[in-house]
C-alpha cells in the first residue's frame, strides 16, 4: 500500500465521496494540511459526505483529527456524513476523535443581579474565616517567639531590630511631620472659617487639640505607616518566599518568625508611638501657625487656650492606641507576605491586599477604642 498520503474526491449527485489513502501520520503533517485545505471548498458545498477509509495504511491522532475537521465542515450545515471502510485497528481512535469538543456546556441562565450580589457578599464574608485564622496564627507565633526571647535575650537579633527601627522610624519622620503639619493647619483653617460665623473662634483650639491628640494624630500616622512600611514588609517577605529563602532558613534550623518577622513587628511597635507623638506636635504647631496668621490669635493665647482645653487624658488616649495599631499593621503585612505564591502577580496582589487590610483594621480598631474609652469616661 502507498505510504504517500493522498486524498481523492469524487462527486456523486449533490454529495461528495472522499478516499484518503496512504500514511496519515504526524510525519506528513505539511502534506496532510495541504490536502485537507484543498478539499475543504468542495466539502462545504456538498449536501452529503461519504468518507471511505479503506485505503489508509497508517493513521494516528493528527491524521484522524484532520479528517474529522474536514468532515465537520459538512456537519455544521446539518448534512449527513457517512464513514466506511475503517480498519479495526483505527475504530477506537476514530470514535474518540469524533467526540472531541462536541459536548458544549449549556449556557448559564441569567441570574437576578441583586441575588448574585448578595451571594457574592456572603461568600466573601464566609471566606474571611481564613483571614482571621491566618491573623491569629501569626499572633500566636509572635507570642511564642517573644517568650523565647524573654527566656533567652541573646537570641534577639538586635542589629536587625535597630535597622528596622531606622527604616520605619527615623526615615519616616520627614514625611510624617509634613503630612501631620498640613492636616493640623487645614483643620484649624476650616475651623476658623466656619466658627467665625458664630463668634466661636476660641473653640477652634479645642477642636484642633482634642482631634489631633485623641484621633487624627495616631490615625493619620498609622495609615501612613501601613502604606509605607506595611507594604514594604509584604514585598520583602513575598520576594523571599518566591526565591525560597524562607524555606532555606527553615532547612537551616532557623525560625523565620524569630529571624524575619519579630524584629519588624517590634520595630513598628516601638516606632509608631514615637511617630504619633511627633506627628501630633507637628499638627498642633500647624494649627497654631494658622491661628496666628489666619485667625489673628497670638501664640501665647493659643497655648493658654490649648492648656485649658486639653488634658493629659487626651494625650494618653492617642498614645495607648499607637502600639496596638502597630501590632495589627505588622501582623497583617507579614502574614500577607508569607501568602505570596511564585508569581510577580501574586506579589503585587498580596501587597495591595496588605495595605487595604491594614488601613481597614486600623480604622476599625480606632472605632473600637473610641467606644471603649467613652464607656470608661476617658
Amino acid at each position: 500500500m502507498a505510504t504517500v498520503p493522498r486524498l481523492a474526491a469524487t462527486s456523486k449527485d449533490d454529495g461528495i465521496e472522499l478516499h484518503p489513502d496512504g500514511s496519515w501520520v504526524a510525519a506528513n503533517v505539511t502534506a496532510l494540511e495541504a490536502l485537507t485545505e484543498a478539499a475543504a471548498p468542495q466539502v462545504e458545498r456538498a449536501k452529503s459526505l461519504k468518507m471511505d477509509m479503506s485505503g489508509l495504511s497508517e493513521l494516528d491522532t493528527l491524521g484522524a483529527w484532520l479528517l474529522e475537521k474536514l468532515s465537520r465542515r459538512t456537519v455544521t450545515a446539518d448534512h449527513p456524513v457517512e464513514v466506511v471502510g475503517v480498519s479495526e485497528n483505527y475504530v477506537g481512535l476514530i470514535e474518540e476523535i469524533r467526540h472531541v469538543n462536541r459536548h458544549n456546556p449549556p449556557p448559564l441562565k441569567a441570574r437576578n443581579p441583586v441575588i448574585a450580589r448578595v451571594e457574592e457578599i456572603g461568600r466573601a464574608a464566609w471566606s474571611s474565616r481564613e483571614d482571621v485564622a491566618v491573623f491569629l496564627h501569626m499572633l500566636g507565633s509572635l507570642c511564642v517567639a517573644l517568650l523565647g526571647i524573654i527566656r533567652r535575650p541573646r537570641s534577639l537579633r538586635f542589629t536587625s531590630l535597630v535597622y528596622q527601627l531606622y527604616r520605619v522610624g527615623w526615615q519616616a519622620i520627614p514625611i510624617v511631620l509634613l503630612i501631620t503639619f498640613l492636616i493640623g493647619a487645614i483643620i484649624a483653617q476650616q475651623g476658623f472659617f466656619h466658627f467665625r460665623k458664630f463668634g466661636a473662634d476660641s473653640y477652634v483650639v479645642d477642636m484642633v487639640g482634642i482631634l489631633v491628640l485623641r484621633e487624627l494624630g495616631v490615625l493619620i500616622v498609622a495609615i501612613m505607616v501601613a502604606g509605607r512600611s506595611g507594604s514594604a514588609y509584604t514585598a520583602e517577605l513575598g520576594s523571599m518566599k518566591m526565591r525560597e529563602e524562607i524555606d532555606a532558613l527553615s532547612t537551616m534550623g532557623l525560625d523565620p518568625v524569630v529571624v524575619l518577622i519579630l524584629p519588624r513587628v517590634l520595630a513598628l511597635v516601638c516606632a509608631l508611638p514615637i511617630l504619633t507623638f511627633m506627628g501630633s506636635m507637628a499638627a498642633l504647631y500647624g494649627g497654631g501657625l494658622v491661628a496666628w496668621f489666619y485667625g489673628g490669635m497670638g501664640p501665647s493665647i493659643f497655648i493658654a487656650r490649648l492648656h485649658d482645653a486639653v488634658s493629659v487624658t487626651h494625650f494618653e488616649v492617642g498614645m495607648i492606641k499607637a502600639p496596638f495599631m502597630a501590632l495589627v499593621i505588622g501582623i497583617v503585612a507579614c502574614s500577607e507576605g508569607l501568602r505570596v505564591k511564585g508569581s510577580a502577580e501574586s506579589l503585587g496582589k498580596q501587597t495591595t491586599t496588605s495595605v487595604v487590610k491594614s488601613i481597614f483594621l486600623v480604622i476599625v480598631l480606632d472605632g473600637l477604642f473610641a467606644v471603649f474609652f467613652a464607656s470608661i469616661g476617658m
